[in-house]
């Protein structure tokens, strides 16, 4: 009796923990047919900052509503947010600028031509105060003093720089797609003091960050998350994603990582503890939904993407076409766990 009560209670425990599935439980409609890439949350003022071709869209997380658009940021790609600072920050890859706006107004409070080219990923170091863009084109980082707005200095980084992230405590980790590598920074010299292949991962994009088990979760486009550890550059572990991933998050309250996959899927892996990782499961999307945010107040997900037309075939002139946007059909997804 006692080894069928156990077992009814392991059962029930698997079941219980497979029920808690993350699904598609909105679409924002958001207006604008241009391109997209990353988005961030605004934590303090719950608003949804989300690029969008020439213009940022910003979103109230309350009702789901557009409440304001930032223009003239032409081919903007990432978003980096400082509540302590009340500004945003975001990276304009056709203009090689930064505009810099207020959290609660949206009003202009500088733009900042930079000398890299294109700028894509952008992020804010608080404990230094510092903010760096990395630039596509010209294989460096931009760094902006956060509360003078000036330029203080450009950090060779020797190939196409990524995604980033900040162990709030001096150190900055970054990936660089064509090389394959994970570079660290250091916050106050502001240079690379660490260079580690993540192989066999190819094109690492998306980087997040476990501060207190000192992980880096790097997403690749060889459908490989690999998971770093920060201290060392030693790989703990390979997990399969997704195709098309862009984007990662990690949710420090449910030990969870996301990986947004441009096929229409999200990997969600859990950390049992810092050596021991597993694929959960595979949460269906939609085509396009390639980056990702997580807003840790809610534990809500999103995923900025739009309907696809059909893909034209082939031709010398075009040998990779890309399908046609669907006009007013941009929208960003709100993916939760629908067991909550």
């Amino acid at each position: 009796m006692k080894k069928i009560i156990l077992s009814l209670l392991i059962i029930v425990s698997i079941s219980n923990s497979y029920s808690q599935t993350y699904k598609v439980s909105q679409k924002i409609n958001v207006s604008g047919d241009e391109g997209w890439d990353y988005l961030a949350v605004d934590q303090v003022n719950q608003h949804l900052f989300v690029s969008h071709g020439s213009i940022v869209n910003v979103i109230d997380l309350k009702s789901n509503k557009t409440i304001t658009t930032i223009p003239d940021t032409k081919g903007v790609h990432g978003i980096a947010i400082a509540n302590d600072l009340n500004k945003a920050f975001i990276s304009n890859g056709k203009d090689n600028s930064v505009t810099i706006v207020n959290l609660k107004t949206f009003k202009l409070i500088d733009k900042v031509a930079i000398e890299g080219q294109k700028p894509d990923a952008i992020l804010y170091d608080q404990f230094s105060k510092k903010v760096l863009t990395y630039n596509a084109k010209s294989n460096d980082a931009t760094v902006i003093d956060a509360n003078t707005n000036k330029i203080i200095k450009t950090i060779p980084l020797g190939g196409k720089p990524e995604f980033s992230v900040t162990d709030t405590k001096g150190l900055i980790y970054v990936n660089i797609e064509d090389k394959n590598e994970i570079k660290t920074i250091d916050a106050n010299k502001l240079e690379v003091t660490a260079s580690w292949s993540i192989a066999p991962g190819d094109e690492p994009s998306g980087l997040a960050i476990d501060l207190k088990t000192n992980r880096l979760f790097s997403v690749c486009s060889n459908n490989l998350m690999v998971i770093v550890n920060l201290s060392n550059g030693k790989i703990i572990k390979t997990l399969p994603i997704g195709e098309g991933c862009d984007g990662v998050v990690f949710d420090p309250e449910k030990k969870l990582i996301f990986s947004s996959n441009g096929e229409g899927t999200i990997t969600v892996v859990k950390e049992e503890n810092a050596n021991t990782f597993s694929v959960l499961e595979t949460v269906k999307t939609q085509k396009g939904a390639r980056t990702i945010a997580l807003n840790k107040t809610t534990n809500q997900l999103y995923l900025p993407t739009a309907d696809f037309g059909i893909k034209p075939e082939p031709t010398k002139e075009n040998p990779q076409p890309r399908a046609s946007l669907i006009p007013n059909s941009f929208m960003v997804l709100v993916v939760e766990n629908n067991a909550k």
